[in-house]
This record gives structure tokens, C-alpha cells and sequence, in this order.
């Protein structure tokens, strides 16, 4: 439903039937209701439209960057504030849910870590002993066993409190949430210069459309009354 289009309309038909009928109260109410609904039907139009040769029209699109602006400041500085980050940090560490880095430890490879076990092997003075049963190849069938503890070591250091509570102070570092905050506002960026003025336009008429009919349902209300008080002191 049209509120705008209908209280104009509810208007204009006082007004002519206060003119058919030679009615001073009802033409100065359908007069004074159609002023106050049509003028305030134009300002909300004009919030979102550009009307030629009315200065301050179209304000919305206009002050497009102004708008993606605020959005952001509204994020950076009630949202991702270094408090909440930090509170954020906290939860993840001590919540039902603390950060697991053991999924990035499972991609990890540990190959190289057994090479270099056989290499300090080799060039040390057990090297001429493990020459004497086959050399480093002797130790190739040690490689995987060696790799899936090693591996299964690292995500149970990983797990330990010391460690938790390492990565916890560096994560909680000035320099380090300066890095998450950067990130975070390069994201928000990224996002909001996808948006264009059209995009934005519609998104706040949509949101606010609603409850802008009220005031030129208002307004006709009040126009009416105005009316109908002067036409009783004419």
C-alpha cells in the first residue's frame, strides 16, 4: 500500500468536494492536507532523487563516499575495535572452541626434518658405522614412522597450555592487532568500493521507504487541521 499516494489523493478529493460544493472548511482542509502531504512527499523524493534546479536534492547519491565512509568508521570504531578483537582472541582461546592449529600442522612437511636428522647421522662419528650396515639408505625405512610422530609431537606441543598462552600474548601484541586491524579495514574497503551510488540508493530507500510514508501521512493530517481552523477564523 501507497501511503503517500493515497493520503494525496484522500486530499485532492476534500479539496474538490470543498470546491463543488462552495465549502470553505472542507476546501481549506483538502488545500492545507494536500500542501503539508505533497511537500513532504518531495523532500523524502528528493532524498534519494536529483530534482533539477532544487539545490540539495538527490543527497544520498550524492554524498555517496561521505555514506561508505560512515560505514566504515561505524564498523572500525563500534565493531572491530581492539578491545573486541581482543575479547574475540580471548573467547578463541579459552572457549568450548579454542583456536586448533592442527589442521595447518597435518599440511605441513616433515620430510625434510628426517634429511636432516640422516645428514647430522651421517656426518657425525656414528657415519662409519652406518656405512657398515648399508649407509643412510639403512635408515629410509625409519622415514615415515619418524615423520607421523614427529608430526603427531608438534600438534600435541601445539595443544599444551605454554604454547596457547604464547600465541595468545603474541596474537594480543600492539604490533599484531595493529596487522589484524589493518586487515580487517582493507576488507571492509575491498567490500564497500563494490558498492555503487545506485546500489546504495536502493538500499536505504528500501530500509526506510516504510516509515518515510508516515510523514506524508502526517503531514496531511496536520495540513487538514490547519485548514479547518482557519477556514473557522476567516
Amino acid at each position: 500500500m501507497n501511503k503517500s499516494l493515497i493520503t494525496n489523493l484522500i486530499a485532492i478529493a476534500i479539496l474538490a468536494a470543498g470546491y463543488q460544493t462552495q465549502n470553505d472548511a472542507l476546501l481549506y482542509a483538502g488545500l492545507f492536507a494536500f500542501s503539508g502531504a505533497i511537500t513532504n512527499w518531495l523532500a523524502i523524493h528528493m532524498l534519494f532523487e536529483k530534482v533539477p534546479g532544487l539545490y540539495g536534492s538527490g543527497i544520498i547519491p550524492a554524498r555517496f563516499e561521505d555514506f561508505k565512509a560512515a560505514i566504515k568508521n561505524l564498523m572500525m570504531e563500534q565493531f572491530f575495535t581492539n578491545e573486541n578483537i581482543d575479547r574475540f582472541l580471548s573467547q578463541e582461546m579459552n572457549g568450548k572452541q579454542p583456536i586448533n592449529l592442527e589442521p595447518i600442522i597435518n599440511k605441513i612437511d616433515f620430510n625434510p626434518t628426517f634429511d636432516s636428522l640422516v645428514e647430522v647421522i651421517a656426518n657425525s662419528q656414528f657415519g662409519g658405522m652406518l656405512a657398515m650396515f648399508g649407509g643412510t639408505e639403512a635408515l629410509q625405512p625409519m622415514k615415515q614412522p619418524f615423520v607421523e610422530k614427529m608430526q603427531e609431537a608438534v600438534v600435541n606441543i601445539s595443544q599444551s597450555d605454554t604454547v596457547k598462552n604464547a600465541l595468545k600474548e603474541q596474537l594480543e601484541s600492539p604490533k599484531m592487532m595493529e596487522e589484524i586491524s589493518t586487515n580487517i579495514e582493507n576488507i571492509i574497503d575491498q567490500r564497500l568500493n563494490e558498492l555503487t551510488p545506485k546500489m546504495v540508493k536502493e538500499m536505504v530507500q528500501t530500509m526506510i521507504k516504510q516509515h518515510l510514508g508516515w510523514l506524508v501521512v502526517w503531514g496531511g493530517v496536520f495540513g487538514g487541521l490547519i485548514g479547518l481552523i482557519s477556514s473557522m477564523i476567516a
